[in-house]
Protein backbone atom coordinates (compact mmCIF):
# COMPACT_ATOMS: atom_id res chain seq x y z
CA UNK A 1 0.00 0.00 0.00
CA UNK A 2 1.31 3.44 -0.91
CA UNK A 3 1.46 6.01 1.84
CA UNK A 4 0.61 9.67 1.36
CA UNK A 5 3.61 11.93 0.91
CA UNK A 6 4.93 13.53 4.09
CA UNK A 7 5.12 17.33 3.64
CA UNK A 8 6.87 20.07 5.62
CA UNK A 9 5.72 23.66 5.12
CA UNK A 10 8.33 26.09 6.47
CA UNK A 11 7.66 29.79 6.97
CA UNK A 12 10.96 31.68 6.87
CA UNK A 13 11.88 35.27 7.64
CA UNK A 14 12.73 38.01 10.08
CA UNK A 15 9.68 40.03 11.14
CA UNK A 16 11.96 42.92 12.13
CA UNK A 17 13.18 43.43 8.54
CA UNK A 18 10.08 44.54 6.63
CA UNK A 19 9.15 42.22 3.78
CA UNK A 20 11.57 39.57 5.03
CA UNK A 21 8.72 38.59 7.37
CA UNK A 22 6.63 37.38 4.39
CA UNK A 23 7.07 33.66 5.10
CA UNK A 24 6.16 34.13 8.75
CA UNK A 25 2.96 35.98 7.79
CA UNK A 26 1.93 33.31 5.29
CA UNK A 27 2.57 30.61 7.91
CA UNK A 28 0.31 32.56 10.28
CA UNK A 29 -2.51 32.47 7.70
CA UNK A 30 -1.94 28.76 7.05
CA UNK A 31 -2.02 28.03 10.79
CA UNK A 32 -5.72 28.98 10.72
CA UNK A 33 -6.44 26.27 8.12
CA UNK A 34 -7.06 22.58 8.61
CA UNK A 35 -4.12 20.86 6.94
CA UNK A 36 -3.93 17.12 6.28
CA UNK A 37 -2.37 15.09 9.09
CA UNK A 38 0.73 14.22 7.05
CA UNK A 39 1.46 17.94 6.58
CA UNK A 40 3.54 19.77 9.20
CA UNK A 41 3.51 23.58 9.25
CA UNK A 42 6.28 25.38 11.15
CA UNK A 43 7.13 29.07 11.44
CA UNK A 44 10.92 28.78 11.54
CA UNK A 45 11.48 32.54 11.42
CA UNK A 46 15.28 32.90 11.40
CA UNK A 47 16.06 29.57 13.08
CA UNK A 48 18.20 28.01 10.34
CA UNK A 49 19.59 25.25 12.53
CA UNK A 50 16.07 24.16 13.50
CA UNK A 51 15.09 24.02 9.82
CA UNK A 52 18.22 22.02 8.98
CA UNK A 53 17.36 19.40 11.60
CA UNK A 54 13.68 19.32 10.55
CA UNK A 55 14.71 18.70 6.94
CA UNK A 56 16.35 15.47 8.06
CA UNK A 57 13.01 14.02 9.20
CA UNK A 58 12.47 12.29 5.84
CA UNK A 59 9.87 14.58 4.29
CA UNK A 60 8.92 13.73 0.73
CA UNK A 61 8.39 17.39 -0.09
CA UNK A 62 9.36 20.58 1.73
CA UNK A 63 7.67 23.84 0.81
CA UNK A 64 9.70 26.86 1.91
CA UNK A 65 7.91 30.23 2.08
CA UNK A 66 10.19 33.26 1.92
CA UNK A 67 10.78 36.71 0.47
CA UNK A 68 12.56 36.09 -2.82
CA UNK A 69 14.18 38.93 -4.78
CA UNK A 70 14.18 37.99 -8.48
CA UNK A 71 13.80 41.43 -10.07
CA UNK A 72 10.02 41.45 -10.49
CA UNK A 73 7.42 43.88 -9.26
CA UNK A 74 7.03 43.93 -5.46
CA UNK A 75 4.30 41.48 -4.52
CA UNK A 76 4.97 39.10 -7.42
CA UNK A 77 4.58 35.51 -6.27
CA UNK A 78 6.83 32.71 -7.48
CA UNK A 79 6.83 28.94 -7.16
CA UNK A 80 10.38 27.74 -7.69
CA UNK A 81 11.94 24.31 -7.59
CA UNK A 82 15.67 24.73 -6.98
CA UNK A 83 17.95 22.28 -8.74
CA UNK A 84 19.30 20.39 -5.75
CA UNK A 85 22.07 18.84 -7.84
CA UNK A 86 23.75 22.26 -7.75
CA UNK A 87 24.25 22.22 -3.99
CA UNK A 88 27.97 22.09 -3.39
CA UNK A 89 30.21 22.74 -0.46
CA UNK A 90 29.49 23.01 3.18
CA UNK A 91 27.63 25.79 4.89
CA UNK A 92 30.37 27.37 6.96
CA UNK A 93 29.62 28.51 10.50
CA UNK A 94 29.99 32.11 9.34
CA UNK A 95 27.25 31.70 6.73
CA UNK A 96 24.59 30.96 9.34
CA UNK A 97 23.25 34.36 10.26
CA UNK A 98 21.67 35.19 13.59
CA UNK A 99 19.16 37.74 12.26
CA UNK A 100 18.32 36.17 8.93
CA UNK A 101 18.19 32.86 7.17
CA UNK A 102 19.45 31.91 3.74
CA UNK A 103 17.53 28.75 2.80
CA UNK A 104 20.23 27.64 0.35
CA UNK A 105 22.84 27.76 3.12
CA UNK A 106 20.50 25.66 5.26
CA UNK A 107 20.25 23.08 2.46
CA UNK A 108 24.05 23.06 2.13
CA UNK A 109 24.35 22.54 5.88
CA UNK A 110 21.98 19.55 5.70
CA UNK A 111 24.17 18.05 2.96
CA UNK A 112 27.31 18.74 5.04
CA UNK A 113 25.72 16.84 7.94
CA UNK A 114 25.18 13.89 5.56
CA UNK A 115 21.46 14.56 5.72
CA UNK A 116 19.15 13.83 2.86
CA UNK A 117 16.10 15.68 1.71
CA UNK A 118 13.86 15.03 -1.20
CA UNK A 119 11.89 17.56 -3.20
CA UNK A 120 12.14 21.23 -2.22
CA UNK A 121 9.71 23.88 -3.48
CA UNK A 122 9.89 27.59 -2.70
CA UNK A 123 6.86 29.85 -2.64
CA UNK A 124 8.46 33.27 -2.79
CA UNK A 125 7.34 36.86 -2.97
CA UNK A 126 9.22 39.76 -4.54
CA UNK A 127 9.95 42.16 -1.66
CA UNK A 128 9.59 45.93 -1.81
CA UNK A 129 11.69 46.76 1.24
CA UNK A 130 13.62 45.24 4.09
CA UNK A 131 13.41 48.54 5.96
CA UNK A 132 15.89 51.39 6.31
CA UNK A 133 19.54 50.29 6.01
CA UNK A 134 20.87 49.15 9.36
CA UNK A 135 17.55 49.63 11.16
CA UNK A 136 14.70 47.34 12.05
CA UNK A 137 11.36 47.84 10.38
CA UNK A 138 8.34 45.77 11.38
CA UNK A 139 5.50 45.14 8.99
CA UNK A 140 5.15 44.17 5.37
CA UNK A 141 4.95 46.72 2.56
CA UNK A 142 1.52 47.21 0.99
CA UNK A 143 2.20 45.17 -2.18
CA UNK A 144 3.59 42.24 -0.19
CA UNK A 145 0.85 42.36 2.46
CA UNK A 146 -1.73 42.33 -0.35
CA UNK A 147 -0.59 38.86 -1.56
CA UNK A 148 -0.17 37.01 1.76
CA UNK A 149 -3.54 35.25 1.45
CA UNK A 150 -2.85 34.48 -2.24
CA UNK A 151 0.47 32.90 -1.25
CA UNK A 152 -1.25 30.78 1.41
CA UNK A 153 -3.68 29.60 -1.28
CA UNK A 154 -0.73 28.76 -3.56
CA UNK A 155 0.75 26.61 -0.80
CA UNK A 156 -2.60 24.89 -0.21
CA UNK A 157 -2.91 24.18 -3.93
CA UNK A 158 0.62 22.73 -4.04
CA UNK A 159 -0.25 20.47 -1.10
CA UNK A 160 -3.43 19.32 -2.85
CA UNK A 161 -1.50 18.58 -6.04
CA UNK A 162 1.21 16.68 -4.18
CA UNK A 163 -1.32 14.61 -2.25
CA UNK A 164 -3.66 14.20 -5.20
CA UNK A 165 -1.18 12.67 -7.60
CA UNK A 166 2.40 11.51 -7.85
CA UNK A 167 4.71 14.14 -6.31
CA UNK A 168 6.80 14.24 -9.49
CA UNK A 169 3.82 15.35 -11.55
CA UNK A 170 3.24 18.90 -10.36
CA UNK A 171 2.42 20.67 -13.62
CA UNK A 172 5.30 22.73 -15.05
CA UNK A 173 3.18 25.88 -15.16
CA UNK A 174 3.33 25.90 -11.35
CA UNK A 175 7.03 25.22 -10.99
CA UNK A 176 10.17 26.78 -12.40
CA UNK A 177 13.50 24.98 -12.12
CA UNK A 178 16.24 27.41 -11.14
CA UNK A 179 19.94 27.09 -10.48
CA UNK A 180 21.17 27.84 -6.99
CA UNK A 181 23.44 30.84 -6.86
CA UNK A 182 23.19 32.11 -3.32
Amino acid sequence: MNRSPKILIAGIGNIFLGDDGFGVEVAKVLSQKKLPENVRLVDFGIRGFDLAYALQDDYDVTILIDATARGGQPGTLYTIEPDLQDLEGEAQAGTMETHGMNPMNVLRMVKAMDGEFHRILLVGCEPATFGPEGEGYMGLSDPVQAVVVDAAQMVEKLVEEILGRNQDNIPPDHTTKVELNS
